[in-house]
């Protein structure tokens, strides 16, 4: 049995969005049912809805960035109950049987995850994500959001959040350590103020100094333009750790180069472009160059868990349904601080 629920709908790559319905299974045993609140826009969305990463499923409800409430849960439901403030980020199943799922990595999953839109389920069905009224999920795949974090800037924090904590952990930033975010946009802004949160020392390289007051207000120590050709000469050796937000193309050298000695620069941005570098940039310093994706469902609820701790959210834009459009044209553009949010309270219902 399914659902009819109200949703935002991208009818094919070139088309502008449009107000429908799609249908949600009615929840099996260990489901919940959740009434989305808000939804974030990542540019990842942008790249699936306007089909730059290659095919893609039509129609199309981005949005893996979502919060709300629970208002039904399976018979089988015992993480969450009705009233509940959860989330739901990028991926909502897995196989969990490989290595990586058993280890709490489920974004690494061996099978390949689910996709929270844009995506199948393991029995063929199409995913939708949170440009919606309402979705279902099964519960090991939902995270708590603790009190104290608004829903609206809670949001973003199921991607753009969880894909700078999880590198910052895993590269071990923390006092006594320096750490550069490249980029100060949907991701860099998160990335600085986690980083600055756990107590590194932070630095922002942006292309100019046109967000820097944002910048040091977020946690940031120091704050350079990479358009100075000053900036990489008196950076050198300066990093233990460099964080690349951005998806545009860099001098990936000239980053490397203001790595200290067993210094790492780690890839969350995602350039279209393949992107190239000398070896000696490497291995004058014994640096690594590095990505990171996400995290798994553990160490989502630990990032939700520290933000709430620290008083960390998103920085937001909260847009209504009709203005996605115009919010993805101006993602594109970088004129965004620093995140939108969609109110899904504003999606119509259709006749």
């Amino acid at each position: 049995m399914t659902t009819t629920i109200n949703a935002i709908k991208k009818p094919n790559a070139e088309a502008p969005f449009e107000f429908g319905t799609i249908e949600r299974r009615d929840p099996l045993e260990h489901d919940v049912v959740i009434d989305i609140k808000f939804a974030g826009i990542c540019h990842s969305d942008i790249h699936q809805a306007r089909e730059e990463w290659g095919k893609a499923i039509f129609p199309m409800v981005p949005g893996h960035e979502i919060a709300g409430i629970v208002t039904e849960v399976g018979s089988g439901v015992t993480k969450y109950k009705v009233g509940d403030r959860v989330g739901v980020g990028c991926f909502v199943d897995s196989c969990r049987e490989c290595e990586n799922c058993k280890a709490g990595e489920e974004q690494f999953c061996t099978k390949g995850n689910v996709a929270t839109y844009n995506g199948r389920q393991y029995s063929g069905e199409e995913t939708y994500g949170g440009y919606s009224d309402t979705v279902v999920v099964d519960e090991n795949y939902v995270l708590g959001i603790p009190e104290g974090i608004d829903l609206d800037i809670a949001a973003p924090l199921l991607c753009a959040g969880i894909t700078t904590y999880s590198p910052l952990k895993h590269w071990g930033a923390g006092p006594g350590k320096k750490v550069a975010i490249v980029g100060m946009g949907g991701l860099g802004h998160m990335g600085v103020k986690i980083a600055a949160a756990l107590g590194a020392e932070v630095t922002v390289l942006s292309q100019s100094l046109s967000k820097e007051e944002d910048g040091k207000a977020f946690g940031a120590h120091h704050y350079y333009a990479t358009k100075d050709a000053e900036t990489f000469k008196k950076l050198r050796g300066e990093f233990d750790l460099i964080i690349n937000t951005v998806s545009a193309d860099i001098d990936v050298d000239a980053y490397l180069s203001t790595l200290a000695l067993n210094g790492s620069m780690v890839f969350v941005g995602a350039p279209e472009k393949p992107q190239s570098f000398r070896a000696f940039s490497l291995i004058g310093g014994r640096r690594s160059l590095a990505g990171s994706n996400i995290g798994g469902i553990r160490e989502t609820q630990e990032m939700l868990d520290f933000c709430a701790e620290h008083g960390i959210g998103a920085t937001v834009e909260v847009i209504s349904a009709d203005q996605v459009d115009e919010a993805y044209d101006r993602v594109v553009k970088s004129d965004v601080r620093y995140r939108f949010v969609i109110d899904t309270a504003t999606i119509p219902a259709s006749a």
